[in-house]
Order: structure tokens, then sequence, then C-alpha cells
């Protein structure tokens, strides 16, 4: 089926594009079939029978400046595997999700598994469907959506969308752009001198500025981070109010803790200084966390974590911040910089931990100005076509690096360890190695850098010959290790010369020896008190490792509540 027999483009004029390419006309027919009928009222259909077609086609519409969406494409496109032309849609459509169509049964042979795996690992193509069935296949249509979905948070047109306007990138704009990602909370920047940007202060009403206009439409002028988290409706204030759990930190491991806390019966209480997802946020594609094939971003998990929790019971304070605890009789009192004090017959710690600062002058004074900590994925669009460095070697850095790469001209990994494979999985570093426009730097560090406005230049040093190098660069993206949020505990709660808590067996015994007991595995020296996740001496600083701690810190609270 070529193109022309394809019918006509709906809706008429602009919308964004869903390509579908194969040489079999009853998998094409399929295709075309589903995607008319669910999609065609807010996207273009385009089917195309050749690999040829669909490169000159996909050429034609980057030069026309228009949008592609998702690119889906049969494995064999007469000599050209679907893989091969799907690599290069990146080229003409960096932000275009691309979708290997497998048949029904293939996934059972080793060799079609190896080679989707290896592409993917790769960045060839971003996932796998099975071909369309009989209608209605909702298993392909849950595919296709999640794909749409991906591309739209990629900036294009993601739902309930919180806009900022500000009259610089880098001030109070960066900080508010920054309280909205811990929120997980999709947004765009628009400067005020912008198009976009004008017509959003003319309609608000007000030119104080920075401005952020809620979905629903609601203006909030150079707001607080508490009014943010009260405007998106995510927090409570408590004062005095007694709970069977307390849990500072609406991390990966805080949000665990919180939907099996509630869905097992005990009220519990969520307080974050930040919002949620801690981290995790930053992480633009987590592939290896169980559950997700197609991968999910840190934002997406901390959003379902948090509705999955709020549904059980959960209750959340968020924007507020934890300045003491102390053990009374009734429980343990979490004093709150609000003034406010929660109590809770257990307390778990998941405060996570924050990036370490790179601490070179110029490039602070540039944060937010094309210099970011950690935000790859909400500032990915901003970078296209540009020289991007990230600097770090764990799998939050190769992450950032690889989705960064389908936005920018190159982008450098710079490292100080001799080699990526010291600190990132291995599935990373081989697919790092396997993109083109990354490009890895071991044994160096950025000493210096600066810019008018926005940065424009750094200096590399070489560790090993202390040899200095001034690079262009566009953007700069920092993940340089992290230091646990506990400079709030009271010197009763045990931790190592890094701040991490100690927990188990590493504490000591003095508190519990009145009790009667040796500490719980996840126990600190503060009897009832637990920590889990990252902030957690000892622990592996993964996502999927911070979710099973609150799962099984959950199973300690039951006996000390009980007991």
């Amino acid at each position: 089926m070529s193109a022309s027999e394809a019918g006509p483009a709906s809706p008429p004029g602009g919308g964004p594009l869903l390509i579908a390419v194969a040489d079999d006309p009853h998998l094409l027919g399929n295709v075309m079939r589903e995607l008319e009928k669910r999609y065609a009222a807010d996207y273009r259909v385009r089917c195309l029978g050749s690999a040829q077609e669909a490169r000159t086609a996909l050429g034609e519409l980057a030069a026309a400046g228009e949008q592609v969406a998702l690119v889906l494409a049969g494995e064999l496109q007469g000599e050209t595997s679907g893989t091969a032309l799907l690599a290069e849609v990146q080229h003409a459509h960096p932000q275009a999700q691309r979708v290997l169509l497998v048949g029904w049964g293939r996934l059972t042979d080793p060799l079609v598994g190896d080679a989707v795996f290896d592409a993917i690992s790769r960045g060839r193509l971003d996932h796998f469907l099975i071909a369309p069935s009989h209608p209605p296949d909702e298993e392909f249509h849950q595919g296709v959506s999640s794909s749409l979905a991906r591309w739209a948070e990629g900036g294009q047109r993601a739902p309930h969308t919180v806009e900022v306007i500000g009259r610089t990138w880098s001030g109070r704009a960066s900080e508010l752009r920054e309280v909205l990602g811990r929120c997980a909370l999709p947004h765009r920047f628009h400067l005020a001198t912008s198009q976009q940007g004008r017509a959003l202060i003319a309609a608000a009403g007000t030119t104080r500025l920075p401005l952020i206009v809620m979905p629903d439409g609601h203006v909030l002028e150079d707001p607080s981070d508490a009014e943010i988290a009260q405007a998106s409706g995510t927090t409570i204030d408590p004062d005095g109010d007694h709970f069977d759990l307390v849990i500072v930190g609406g991390g990966p491991a805080g949000l665990s803790a919180g939907v099996y806390g509630s869905s097992e019966g005990l009220r519990t209480l969520v307080i974050d200084s930040g919002g949620i997802g801690g981290q995790a946020t930053a992480s633009s594609a987590i592939r290896n966390y169980l559950g997700f094939p197609r991968g999910v971003s840190g934002g997406e998990l901390a959003r379902r974590a948090y509705q999955q929790a709020w549904v059980f019971g959960t209750r959340f304070a968020l924007m507020q911040r934890v300045t003491g605890l102390a053990q009374q009789r009734d429980g343990i009192a979490l004093t709150l910089s609000s003034g406010g004090v929660a109590i809770g017959r257990a307390v778990i710690l998941a405060m996570g931990a924050r990036y370490r600062l790179l601490g070179v002058e110029p490039l602070e004074a540039l944060r937010g100005a094309g210099v970011f900590y950690g935000a790859a994925a909400s500032e990915a669009p901003t970078v296209c076509g540009g020289e991007v460095f990230v600097v770090g070697g764990a799998n939050s850095a190769g992450q950032a690096a690889l989705h960064l790469a389908h936005y920018a001209r190159q982008v450098t990994l710079v490292v100080r360890a001799s080699s990526l494979d010291i600190g990132m999985s291995h599935y990373l570093v081989q697919q790092i190695g396997a993109t083109p426009n990354i490009e890895v730097r071991t044994d160096t560090e950025v000493v210096d850098g600066g810019g008018d406005g926005w940065l424009e230049h750094l200096t590399l040093r070489r560790r090993g010959t202390l040899e200095e190098e001034v690079v262009k660069a566009d953007d700069l993206f920092l993940m340089i290790g992290a230091k646990p949020h506990t400079d709030w505990l009271p010197p009763v709660v045990e931790r190592d010369d890094g701040g991490f808590v100690l927990t188990g067996h590493d504490v000591g015994g003095a508190a519990f020896e009145a009790l009667g007991r040796r500490p719980l595995a996840m126990e600190t020296s503060v009897p009832s008190v637990l920590a889990a996740g990252d902030v957690r001496h000892g622990s592996v600083k993964r996502v999927a490792s911070a979710v099973g701690e609150g799962s099984i810190a959950i199973q300690l609270v039951h006996r000390l509540v009980s007991a």
C-alpha cells in the first residue's frame, strides 16, 4: 500500500503525524484501520508501503517543519529491517517515538528477542508492539497511547501542564521550575518577551513576575513553594495530629512505604520539604524497573505512586520541612518548619539524598541558565541542536545522556573515574557506546566555565596530566553524587561518616537493652524509628531497591505498633 492509497490525512492541517511503514499490505491495512479509528481526531495518520517511501516522506516532513509523534515499522521493509529504518528516524525527527511491530508468537524466537533488546539498548528504537489483531485490540492501543504519552512528556503536548513565565531563565524562575520538577508536575517555561509569554501575561492580567499559570487557569504571582503545593492540591497542614506511621521523605522509598502502609490499614502521613519523587524525578528513562518494559520516567513513576498512595488513604504534607525528632510517651514527635507537630507511633526516615554541588562559582551563577542539577527530562526539549555536557558516572547520568542525545547535536559525558563500568549498569554502558552522538571523556573534570547570561563555554581538565581545554557548551547537566538529607536529625540518631543513617546491627544497643530486644533490621538507634532507601547506610542506590526497602519497612512497622 502506498502513501496515495492510505486515504486522506486527518485531521486536516497541522496535527502531529502517526506514521506506519510495512511492506505487508495486510499488516499495513490492520495498522491503518486501528490508528484512524482511535486517533484521527487529534493526529494525522499516514501509512507507507516501503522503506524508501518512508525515507522520502520523513525527509520532506522534516524540511516542512512538521511534527511526527510516532513511527511504527514492521520487522522487514524489503531489504531494510524495521530496526534499521527506525534508527534513521532520529536524525530527521529526534522527538518522535519509534516502535517496531512484531508478529504474534515471534517473541518466542530467541533471535528476535535478542535483536529487539539490542536495538533498544543501542537507542535504535524506543520499544516494540505486537502487531494489531482483530479489533478492538486494546493491548495494541495501550502501547500506542503509552508511546504518545512519552512523546507528549518530551515537551510537545503534555496534559495538565503548568506554564511558568519569567524575565530570565535564572533566578527565581529557575527555582520555580525546580519546585515543579520536585512535585513531578509537567511544566513549560516561557520568557516574558516571547510570543507565548506575552500572551499568557495578557490573559493573566498581571505583570508581576515570575508568573505561574496552573492547568485549571489559577494564576500565581511570584508564589512561595508552599503556595505551589497548595494550588496543585497535594498537601495538608498537620498540627498535633496522631498517625500510626509518619514517613519523612516522598521519594521512591517513602512513596512505597506510603502505599503499603495505607493499604494495610495504617493511618499514614508523608512529609517532604519538596514534592514527590525525590532524586528519581531527574531520571528521564528507567528501563530496568520491573513491570515497565517500555521504561518509565522518574516523574511518571512518582505521579503514579502518589496517586496510588493517596487512593489508599495516605495523606501528604509537602513543602514542609521537618526540623526536629523526639520521643514522647504517646509516640515520636516530628516538629515542622511551619510550627506544627506530627506524631507517629512509628516513623520511617526516607529523606533520600541531594546532589552534590560542583562548586565552580561562575557555573553556579548560571544555574538555570544552561547549568542544571538533574532536570534532564524537563529541560531536554530546549537543547535541540546544541552542544550538551553531562557530568557524572552513575546510572542517572547515563540515562540523562541517552535522553539528551535525542535532542542535542552532541552530548559529552564527563566522568572523573577511569571507566564507565565502575559506577554504571552494563546495559547503559552498552547503549552509550552505541550512540553515535555521545562522546565519553573519562578521567576528566569540569573546572571552569561561563557565559553572558547563558552558558557558552566550559573548561575541562584531564586529571592525570592536568591539561586543560576550553570547549563550546550550550548546556551542562550535573549528576555528581549525593549527600543524605540528615543534617536536621538529632545526635541520638546514629550516622556514618558520610551522614547516612545506621540501622540494624550497625547501631549501638543502649536504647534497646532497656526494651529487652535488639534493633530490627531497618531500625535506627532510636526505637520505632526506621530508615529506608538512599538515606540508609549500606543501601543499594537504585529506585527498585528503595521501593523494596519501603515495603519491607512496613512489615517491621507492624511488629512495632502491635507490640
